[in-house]
């Protein structure tokens, strides 16, 4: 009797939890609270908890049944459907629910709705939609943020008409500048892998108060994903398998990832591996951009050939391998333990526009060989998590990090023998403590404190590649010089008035530098480098609904960039006939910043966005003409070259204004738009003033989308401005051969759009398809600065499985 009595209770038990339905979120897969699950006359009603389950035993088996949440679309079924569904529920997050919480403004979760500062984000279901070849196509997506490429692996962000060393760039939560971070255009955001993005945020304007030297224009912050635990005490396996071709540059990328989750432990693997070949540009457009000769090397000799397929950008092709390990220990509601563990590795990378660089003659081609080494990035960080009601916080988080960094430049004249080599490895250290508290009535404080330190190993060689023979070289940086910062924060953000937010900062930093400088090469006038700079740094904005529909932000603000040791002791050729000597008398300089920003919602149906900003750069560090032992020339690599430097200009200023559309015509069709138009000058030496060199032409995009439970489709232009020869930057008129000639015969920087298709299928509630149509019209374009002309035609494949 008592063992059928068991039986009998088991069996209860069973049917049960087989009645108990889960409740997702159709693209990222996550649990749903508080979804409403109730019968059409609504006489019975469950609800989801924390984990998304829901028990349907009250309803009967054949009962029509619908599940509601005010953020997605309604789902309707009945339960014996839903049973054979494996007891899960998938629901889709409507168009015009936007995210509410970001991180990137204090570093903890704050609504959207109380921050004075623009911010735009992408959220992993959009990442999915987009599936993105690198982490800086993800960044151009978005509409808002202009990127510029030298070379296939290559993405520069402008934002603002800031870019590289005066924009910040933050994965987890761990800075990724480090003191070689340069004013040319940079390419460390392709080490960050697209699919293991979990959601990205882009602050325009200032962030020092936050983030300290280098947030002048903007920062760019990556938040990967993080390992799910089990909600039950058995182990929990999940992952995810991808596939992307790309027809353009016969792109083959496969990503995989594995979770192992239970209750207190968690476990995240993945690996992502891309092969690159030569990107192919489009047939309208200047002929200028088709690569007409090219130089190989036969029979020990180089020889200048016609290349036979000219859209052919050869060579631009590279592989790329990424890998990521996370473990997360949680032993109960208050602690929480994360290790990350990041490496990303390129092979050989040509730089495409040094390739195309003419020689002085103009009647054939400078380089043979102009190849970055591999790039390679390794990040360990951790970071404890406490939550709890502490004398002075209701949370800390300490996070420490290691990075190494570690990158080459390889470059050979044409029918020249030696091969010159530089080298530079980057040792990061840092370690941040950040405090909430919340308890001080309408007022809420961050605050913290950041140590950072760099050290810079770079040497140089040659070799002659018929000989095998090598010797030193000068390096590009001093050899062992170190950068390094110690910084305290305060931020508060204060409830006026239900519909008044007000937030302010501060932020003291302190930075030095210590660099040797190596005479054997050079008689540098000079012996070393010893750079003492503090910098105080402040915000205020203020967040106001005058009405529940209408958003009026404002906010001022100041910036900082410290010298680094890229700015006070590089030595390279900048441009034909032109080389960087170092510079060890700089100072920091300062932005003052001014915005304001309006935000309109019509009935939910029609949101309407416009922000204005003035940017004012004092002591503006830029390159210009200067002495090096008295003399304005030197021989550098065997050229007579005009000396320049880092230095510290009068002034540069910033302007633009910023517009967005979000129109959902219906609860399926829906309408986005951006715009950017941007102005900006710099000081020259003599008074006059000059374009900006990182400004960005006016650009924007237009998206219809039309989506259901199973299919996305995305009809979308984009479209850049022209910048004319007068409106080039004086660095880039030296550059005339990766821009179109205007009727003068003057370089210029030409308008293009593109008309582009993207969808999205769900074959299955884990099996989706992605197919792209890129660049309908097959134009041929650049987009402004860069070196490669942009993809033509491109048919984009996209497979994911979900498990």
């Amino acid at each position: 009797m008592r063992y059928l009595l068991v039986t009998c209770f088991f069996l209860m038990v069973r049917v049960v939890f087989a009645q108990e339905v889960t409740i997702l979120d159709m693209d990222t897969k996550e649990p749903i609270i508080n979804v409403a699950v109730y019968n059409l006359d609504r006489s019975k009603t469950a609800l989801s908890d924390f984990d998304g389950r829901c028990d349907l035993s009250i309803f009967d088996r054949n009962e029509r049944i619908t599940f509601k949440h005010i953020s997605y679309e309604i789902r309707k079924s009945t339960k014996a459907q839903l049973l054979r569904q494996r007891s899960r529920v998938y629901l889709m997050m409507k168009a015009e629910q936007l995210d509410e919480v970001v991180m990137s403004v204090s570093k903890w979760e704050q609504q959207k709705k109380d921050i004075p500062n623009k911010i735009a984000t992408i959220d992993a279901r959009e990442i999915a939609f987009v599936t993105p070849q690198t982490s800086a196509d993800l960044l151009q997506s978005s509409g808002k943020v202009f990127v510029q490429k030298s070379q296939l692996g290559g993405g520069s962000p402008m934002i603002r008409g800031f870019a590289t060393n005066r924009l910040v760039l933050s994965v987890d939560g761990v800075r990724m500048n480090n003191a070689i971070f340069r004013g040319g255009n940079l390419q460390n955001v392709i080490s960050i892998d697209p699919f293991n993005i979990k959601n990205s945020e882009v602050i325009f304007g200032p962030g020092s108060v936050i983030y300290g030297s280098d947030a002048i224009g903007g920062v760019m912050n990556f938040y990967t994903k993080e390992p799910n635990f089990s909600n039950l005490d058995s182990l929990r396996v999940s992952g995810n398998a991808n596939y992307r071709f790309a027809s353009a540059n016969t792109e083959n990328t496969a990503h995989f990832d594995i979770n192992f989750g239970k209750r207190k432990w968690a476990f995240l693997t993945s690996v992502s591996y891309n092969t690159f070949e030569d990107l192919t540009t489009g047939d309208h457009g200047p002929d200028s951009y088709l690569r007409t000769n090219l130089v190989v090397r036969r029979n020990a000799v180089d020889e200048l050939i016609a290349n036979s397929e000219p859209k052919k950008q050869i060579p631009t092709g590279y592989d790329q391998l990424n890998l990521l390990q996370k473990v997360a220990f949680k032993p109960n509601a208050i602690w929480r333990y994360d290790f990350g563990l990041h490496y990303s590795e390129t092979s050989d990378y040509a730089r495409y526009d040094r390739l195309i660089r003419p020689n002085a003659a103009g009647d054939g081609l400078r380089s043979a060989e102009w190849f970055y080494g591999p790039q390679k990035w390794l990040m360990a960080n951790a970071q404890i998590n406490k939550k709890g009601k502490g004398k002075f916080y209701d949370g800390v988080k300490l996070t420490t990090a290691y990075q190494h960094f570690e990158e080459s430049r390889n470059d050979r004249d044409f029918q020249d023998l030696i091969r010159l080599t530089t080298r530079e490895t980057v040792d990061a250290l840092s370690t941040n403590i950040d405090f909430e508290n919340k308890k001080i009535g309408n007022l809420r404080l961050y605050y913290g404190g950041e140590y950072i330190f760099n050290k810079v190993n770079s040497t140089g060689s040659q070799k002659n590649i018929e000989t095998n023979a090598v010797d030193i070289a000068a390096s590009r940086y001093p050899d062992g010089a170190t950068w390094q910062t110690l910084a305290g924060y305060v931020n508060g953000e204060y409830k006026a008035k239900p519909n008044l937010t007000l937030m302010t900062g501060l932020r003291y930093s302190h930075v030095w530098i210590d660099a040797v400088f190596d005479k054997t090469f050079y008689p540098f006038p000079f012996d070393d480098a010893n750079l003492n700079n503090g910098a105080l740094t402040g915000s205020l904005g203020i967040s106001w609904f005058p009405k529940a529909d209408l958003q009026i932000t404002w906010n001022g603000s100041t910036g900082f960039r410290a010298p680094n040791i890229d700015d006070v002791g590089k030595l390279f050729d900048s441009e034909p006939g032109s080389v960087v000597v170092p510079n060890p008398d700089l100072e920091p300089e300062y932005a003052y910043n001014l915005e304001l920003g309006i935000r309109k919602n019509f009935n939910d149906r029609v949101v309407l966005e416009a922000a204005t900003f003035y940017t004012y750069l004092v002591d503006a560090l830029v390159r210009r003409d200067f002495l090096f032992d008295g003399q304005s020339e030197i021989t550098y690599n065997g050229e007579l070259s005009n000396v320049q430097a880092i230095q510290n200009a009068a002034k540069a200023y910033v302007y633009g204004f910023e517009f967005g559309l979000q129109a959902f015509i219906t609860d399926h069709f829906s309408l986005h738009s951006n715009l950017t138009l941007t102005e900006g000058i710099e000081e020259e030496d003599d008074g006059t003033d000059s374009p900006g060199r990182h400004v960005a032409p006016t650009f924007g995009d237009l998206h219809l989308v039309w989506k259901n439970q199973r299919l996305k489709a995305d009809l979308f232009l984009n479209y850049n401005g022209e910048i004319p020869f007068y409106d080039l930057a004086n660095s880039e008129r030296s550059k005339a051969y990766i821009y179109a000639a205007d009727d003068n015969g003057n370089p210029y920087s030409p308008s293009w759009y593109t008309l582009n298709l993207r969808s999205q299928y769900a074959i299955s509630n884990a099996f989706k398809a992605t197919m792209n149509l890129e660049n309908l019209t097959d134009q041929r374009y650049r987009t402004y600065s860069s070196g490669i002309a942009a993809p033509g035609r491109n048919f984009i494949l996209g497979l994911s499985y979900q498990f």
